[in-house]
C-alpha cells in the first residue's frame, strides 16, 4: 500500500494546454476536518486507509497544501442546460488537481469540488457546502456498490468557513475520482466556438486515453460515438431499473465515458412514480424520471452534432437509432433479473409495464417490493405484497401471470431463488430522508451517522444485523423533501 507521498502523477489533460483549462490554485477553507472517507476509493489509488488519519490528508483536500507534481486546472466547456445552449461554462467551483497513475496502470482524475473561484465561476463564490458534498459522496459510492457506472468519491472535508446560500452554511470540499472528467459539453464548446484544431486535439486525446480500441477501426470517431451510445444506453437502463433520478441531465453533466457524475438534486424513488421530479427547480419536468430515456437520446444527438466534422450525418443518425433498442434490451434484462427470471420471453416487457402501472396507482415502495418478492416462496411473497395494492383485481391478474411466467422459466429451490434475487435487489438504498438525517447530524458536528450510512450502503444487497432502520420504508415527510441545485 502507498502513502500520500508515493502517488505518481501523469497529468495528460493538463498537457493539452491553456485552450482547454486554466491554471488555478485552490482556495483553502478554515479549520479543515475529515467528515467521511471511502476506503474502496482509496484502494483505487493504492492508498493505505491509515493515510486518512494523517493531518496532511485534510490539508491536501482542502487546498492548504498540494503535491509538487499536481497541476490544478479549471476545465472549460459549454453545454445545453434545460435545453438551452450556454456557450461558456467550465469548472466554476472545481479543480482538476491532476491525474494519478496507479499500480494497475489506470489513470484517475483527482477533482476537487468546492475549491474556490475560477475564471468560470460566473459570479459565484466557487464553494460547495457540507450538505451537497455529503450528498455527492454518498451517491457516488452507493451507486458503485449497486453496480451502476459512476464517478467515485474519496472523501468529504468540512470546515468553519461560512457560506451563504438560502441561509448561512459551512464550506466543504469533496474529492471526486474518475478516469476522465471530459463531458459532452467539452466537444460542444470547441465545435460552436469554431476551434477546429482544438476540437481535433480533444478528440485525439479522448480516443488515445479512453477509447484506444477505436483507433484500430477504419473510422475511429464513428466507432467512438457508437461506444458512447452503447454505454449510455446501458447506464440509463440501470438508472431506470433501480429507480435513480439524476435531476440535471444537462449535456455538461454527461460524461464522455458513460458514467454517472455531477450529482446535484438526485433521488432514488421511494413510492414508484414514473413522473417523479427530484429537482424542485425543474418546473417543467424536463428531467423527470420517465424523461431520462428521451433526454439521454437528446443529449447524444447534441454530442453527435459536435462530431459532424469527422462523421457523416447519416452515419451519426444510424448510430443514434441504436440507442432506444439497446436501452430497452439492457433494461428488460435488468428487470427480468429483479423479478427472478433467468430467460427471456416476448411478453416480458408487457409484464413489467403492467406491474409498474399497478405500483404507480397504489404508490408502492419501489425498492421494497422487489426485495420482498425474493424473501420467500412466490405464493407467500405475493400474498404479503398484495396488501400494498389498491387495485386488488389488477394485482391478482398480474400475480397469476407472474406465477405462470416463473413456471415456464424453470424452477429452482427457494434458497437458490432467494440468493439470485437478493444479489440484484438491494436491501438498502440511499433514500433522501436518510441522507438528510446524516447531513443534519454532520452540520451539528457529529459525523458518525454519515459514516455509518456510508458503511451500510457500501454493502446494499446483504442483510446487516442492527441496521434494520436503514431498510425501513420512509416516513411520509421523508417522501417530500425538496432538493435543489444550490450548493
Amino acid at each position: 500500500m502507498k502513502t500520500l507521498d508515493d502517488l505518481q502523477f501523469d497529468n495528460r489533460f493538463a498537457r493539452l494546454g491553456d485552450a482547454f483549462s486554466t491554471p488555478v490554485e485552490p482556495e483553502p477553507i478554515d479549520e479543515p476536518r475529515v467528515v467521511v472517507v471511502s476506503e474502496a476509493a482509496l484502494a483505487l489509488l493504492d492508498l493505505d486507509p491509515a493515510e486518512a488519519e494523517r493531518d496532511v490528508f485534510a490539508q491536501l483536500f482542502t487546498g492548504h497544501t498540494l503535491w509538487s507534481e499536481a497541476q490544478p486546472r479549471a476545465m472549460v466547456y459549454s453545454g445545453h442546460q434545460f435545453g438551452s445552449y450556454n456557450p461558456r461554462l467550465g469548472d466554476g467551483r472545481g479543480l482538476l488537481l491532476g491525474e494519478v497513475l496507479n499500480d494497475a496502470g489506470e489513470h484517475w482524475d483527482l477533482h476537487l469540488k468546492g475549491a474556490g473561484q475560477t475564471p468560470y465561476s460566473r459570479m459565484g463564490d466557487g464553494r460547495a457546502v457540507l450538505r451537497s458534498s455529503i450528498r455527492e459522496f454518498l451517491a457516488s459510492e452507493a451507486l458503485h456498490a449497486l453496480g451502476i457506472p459512476t464517478s467515485r468519491a474519496l472523501c468529504v472535508t468540512g470546515s468553519t468557513t461560512p457560506v451563504w446560500r438560502e441561509k448561512q452554511e459551512t464550506a466543504a470540499m469533496v474529492l471526486r475520482l474518475a478516469p476522465s472528467h471530459v463531458r459532452f459539453g467539452h466537444f460542444e464548446y470547441f465545435y460552436y466556438t469554431q476551434q477546429p484544431e482544438q476540437l481535433k486535439q480533444l478528440a485525439e486525446h479522448v480516443l488515445s486515453s479512453h477509447y484506444p480500441q477505436c483507433l484500430e477501426q477504419p473510422e475511429p470517431h464513428a466507432a467512438f460515438f457508437r461506444e458512447v451510445v452503447e454505454r449510455n444506453a446501458e447506464l440509463i437502463a440501470y438508472w431506470q431499473a433501480y429507480g435513480f433520478c439524476h435531476g440535471v441531465m444537462n449535456t455538461d453533466n454527461m460524461s464522455i465515458l458513460g458514467i454517472t457524475f455531477d450529482y446535484g438534486p438526485y433521488a432514488f424513488l421511494d413510492d414508484f412514480d414514473a413522473h417523479f421530479i427530484c429537482n424542485h427547480s425543474d418546473d417543467g419536468g424536463r428531467y423527470s424520471f420517465s424523461n431520462q430515456v428521451p433526454i439521454a437520446h437528446w443529449n447524444l444527438a447534441a454530442l453527435a452534432q459536435a462530431l459532424t466534422p469527422y462523421v457523416s450525418v447519416e452515419q451519426l443518425r444510424e448510430t443514434l437509432e441504436l440507442f432506444l433498442p439497446l436501452h430497452q434490451a439492457h433494461y428488460l434484462d435488468l428487470m427480468r433479473q429483479r423479478l427472478g427470471l433467468r430467460n427471456g420471453e416476448d411478453g416480458d416487457e408487457l409484464l413489467v409495464q403492467r406491474l409498474l402501472t399497478l405500483m404507480q396507482t397504489s404508490a408502492v415502495d419501489y425498492t421494497g417490493f422487489f426485495r420482498e418478492l425474493g424473501d420467500s416462496a412466490p405464493d407467500q411473497a405475493l400474498s404479503r405484497l398484495r396488501e400494498d395494492f389498491v387495485d386488488l383485481a389488477g394485482f391478482d391478474a398480474w400475480a397469476a401471470d407472474y406465477r405462470q411466467r416463473i413456471e415456464r422459466d424453470g424452477t429452482d429451490d427457494r434458497a437458490q431463488r432467494q440468493a439470485r434475487m437478493h444479489a440484484v435487489n438491494p436491501r438498502y438504498i440511499l433514500r433522501n430522508y436518510l441522507a438528510q438525517q446524516a447531513i443534519e447530524a454532520a452540520e451539528r458536528g457529529d459525523y458518525e451517522p454519515v459514516r455509518e450510512l456510508h458503511r451500510v450502503l457500501s454493502n446494499p444487497f446483504t442483510e446487516q444485523p442492527g441496521m434494520e432502520r436503514y431498510a425501513e420504508r420512509p416516513p411520509e415527510w421523508g417522501k417530500h423533501l425538496e432538493i435543489s441545485c444550490s450548493s
